[in-house]
């Protein structure tokens, strides 16, 4: 659910495979979790991947990196947060910022840079109208800005 500053957050199910030898979450688990919220959050703002199939658009990411900040463990009750960090003024790029948070604590920051790709003619465009109205609707940073 969206929050009242826009922030979407969702609570995160940890399993057993997502646990390493050491006993915290494993690295790559951490952008399997944030692809997973990412498109939770475009569903619940009304952009689903049948959608996005139909209409032969579909993000693409150019830059994916998380700093660790705090062990995640498989009995921690983790969520996941999500904000807008960028966008060009036609919204065909963008880019998230997700904190895993285990109350109010953050964890990790996986950011994200991509842009909106038009399948059919196999190049980065702006999405349709419905895509810029739903991400209008995330919040954003504190440091947000708007890319040429």
């Amino acid at each position: 659910m969206t929050s009242q500053t826009g922030t979407f957050r969702s609570r995160i199910t940890l399993r057993w495979a997502d646990i390493d030898a050491n006993f915290h979450l494993r690295h790559s688990v951490y952008y399997d979790l944030g692809a997973a919220h990412r498109t939770e959050m475009l569903a619940s703002l009304g952009i689903h991947m049948r959608d996005m199939q139909k209409g032969g658009f579909a993000p693409v990411l150019f830059r994916e990196e998380c700093r660790f900040l705090r062990e995640i463990r498989m009995e921690d009750t983790m969520e996941l947060e999500a904000c807008v960090t960028q966008l060009s003024r036609d919204y065909r790029k963008f880019g998230f910022q997700q904190r895993f948070l285990r109350g109010e604590e953050v964890c990790a920051i996986l950011r994200v840079e991509g842009a909106w790709f038009d399948a059919r003619a196999r190049k980065v465009a702006a999405p349709p109208q419905p895509v810029i109205e739903a991400i209008q609707r995330v919040g954003t940073t504190d440091d947000f800005a708007w890319i040429d």
